[in-house]
């Protein structure tokens, strides 16, 4: 019987820590975006995420982070292809950056629509383990800045 590979793919912030591997298998893949040129530095962006089309133009424009994505799904397809030959069951992708907000979720976002592209066979998870920070930090600026 075949099994269904199931991605985890999630962005962090390494100040909380890597993330944790609930499977047993011990982790899989760690991408260290901190290379990357950090939009939060950039005036207006800081209020942003990896998310906003504002974002992916700075990272397109002004970054090597094509670069870096298109290394990552080299890497990452390899083992994708070796999973699902073999019949594994999990893997993780781990994108981190320093506030988990802009670079590890845009990483995550962009693999996420490649591996679901490419490997519609395979299930994903998509999980930005630092969202309620980056949302409830961005809330309150934004409100601060609106009196």
């Amino acid at each position: 019987m075949k099994n269904t590979l199931h991605i985890t793919i999630q962005s962090f912030s390494y100040r909380k820590g890597y993330p944790e591997d609930p499977t047993g298998n011990g982790g899989g893949f760690v991408f260290d975006c901190r290379g990357i040129l950090n939009p939060y530095r950039f005036g207006d962006l800081r209020y942003l995420t990896g998310k906003d089309k504002e974002i992916e133009d700075f990272f397109m424009e002004r970054t090597k982070m094509p670069d870096f994505l298109e290394s990552a799904k080299k890497v990452i397809s390899i083992s994708i292809e070796d999973y699902l030959a073999r019949n594994f069951s999990d893997l993780q992708i781990n994108f981190g950056c320093t506030g988990g907000q802009h670079r590890s979720v845009y990483s995550a976002e962009q693999i996420t629509k490649y591996i679901r592209e490419k490997y519609p066979q395979v299930e994903i998870t998509l999980n930005h383990t630092n969202a309620e920070n980056w949302e409830e930090k961005i809330s309150t600026e934004e409100n601060t800045n609106t009196v």
